[in-house]
């Protein structure tokens, strides 16, 4: 049977490896605690599953792929709230499309977007979410790797990146709050990004899921369409974003995000979503309205991530070499020793799972910029967290 070719391109996903590296040890018998996937173990809120329940008369319907026009409106306030883009800025129905998560939403803007387009190259940070690599090549482009390490603030180097790349570039994909570093991408970076999307006329696809995981809350992280307003950019021409409510408001499951900016590339995106049928049921839309229009639980969320980093920082930083992210939920440590020999001794001497930085990674430029780091998700609850520092930290001391 004759495949796409492209599919042997795509690499095993990240997990996928670490299971195989952990297949054969046989752990210490302690409770197994995980921190290698963001998968968020806080309770969701009540409300959300409330609202699920009380509207399953919407299983007997189909559901438009561009959603109600309700939810629609309360994403655009949403949005218009938190990136203060002025009431209005937005239209609902041309500015914002539902989707099934980020990562469907992720995947697909590349097939709409470069498609069909000789020699396109599409450019993301190393490391990254590995849908930004896949969705690249099964599009036909070629991925450009722009590494992010402590020398560059965790951020990709634009100066770096040479003119005739920018000339083949279809689309570029950032990150910020950053997978796994944490970092946000400041405003004069973003600024200069932008420059060069009108002067290369390349789509910036801003995946933005962890910005309302932050530390301060007089600081909420930055946002493109954010810096496309203070531009006086109202258009946000070439700009998308993509957000979800997985890791603001902890239900992976319920698959619900959405994707806003230009216009003109939503109209095209919509019209490509239509064909891969991927509409949100009427039940996950009615909750997710909900969900968007309560800040209070997100704002409980925060309190309790911002006190594990605390508990967790102040157990690591006497044995690793471990700074505080931006945002986010992830910790980004050097590593005593390789990256992948760390993550299968702290497995079988502590039975905790770390993510190993180079799987997230691709050799760019001589370098693996993830290798010597781990991953480590703050995800469990406060005491399991706590737990899993102390033994990460006599790991490291055996070391």
């Amino acid at each position: 049977m004759t495949m796409n070719p492209n599919l042997d391109r795509l690499q095993r996903y990240p997990f996928e490896r670490l299971n195989a590296l952990l297949a054969d040890v046989d752990p210490t018998p302690a409770t197994p605690v995980n921190l290698g996937i963001g998968e968020p173990k806080h309770a969701p809120p009540a409300f959300i599953g409330e609202t699920l329940a009380a509207n399953l008369d919407g299983l007997g319907r189909y559901a438009g792929t561009g959603g109600t026009p309700e939810l629609r409106s309360t994403l655009c306030g949403w949005l218009e709230r938190r990136f203060a883009l002025g009431a209005g800025a937005l239209d609902p129905d041309a500015n914002v499309l539902p989707a099934a998560g980020t990562r469907e939403a992720l995947f697909a803007i590349t097939q709409a977007v470069v498609s069909g387009r000789r020699d396109a190259l599409v450019l993301m940070p190393n490391p990254c979410y590995q849908i930004y690599e896949g969705a690249a090549l099964l599009a036909g482009a070629e991925p450009v790797y722009l590494n992010t390490t402590v020398d560059t603030a965790y951020l990709p180097d634009l100066d770096a990146v040479p003119e005739s790349t920018w000339r083949r570039c279809a689309l570029i994909y950032i990150c910020s709050p950053g997978n796994p570093s944490g970092a946000v991408l400041p405003e004069a970076w973003l600024r200069k990004l932008i420059a060069l999307a009108d002067a290369h006329d390349f789509v910036i696809a801003a995946d933005e899921c962890y910005s309302e995981l932050y530390p301060d809350e007089e600081r909420p992280p930055l946002g493109l369409l954010e810096v496309c307003a203070r531009m006086g950019r109202m258009d946000f021409h070439r700009c998308v974003v993509f957000h979800s409510l997985s890791k603001r408001s902890n239900v992976p499951g319920l698959r619900s995000g959405f994707v806003a900016g230009d216009a003109g590339i939503l109209e095209g995106f919509l019209r490509y979503r239509t064909y891969q049928g991927c509409a949100l049921p009427l039940h996950v839309q009615q909750a997710s309205q909900a969900a968007w229009d309560d800040e209070a639980h997100v704002r409980h969320n925060r309190t309790r991530y911002r006190a594990k980093f605390d508990t967790a920082l102040e157990i690591l930083r006497p044995v690793l070499d471990v700074d505080a992210p931006d945002a986010g939920f992830y910790l980004w440590p050097r590593t005593p020793v390789d990256d992948v020999m760390f993550a299968r001794t702290l497995y079988e001497q502590e039975n905790v799972r770390v993510l190993p930085g180079s799987y997230l990674s691709r050799e760019a430029n001589g370098v693996n910029p993830g290798a010597g780091h781990v991953r480590m998700a703050l995800v469990a609850d406060e005491a399991e967290c706590e737990e899993a520092m102390w033994r990460i930290r006599r790991c490291v001391e055996r070391l």
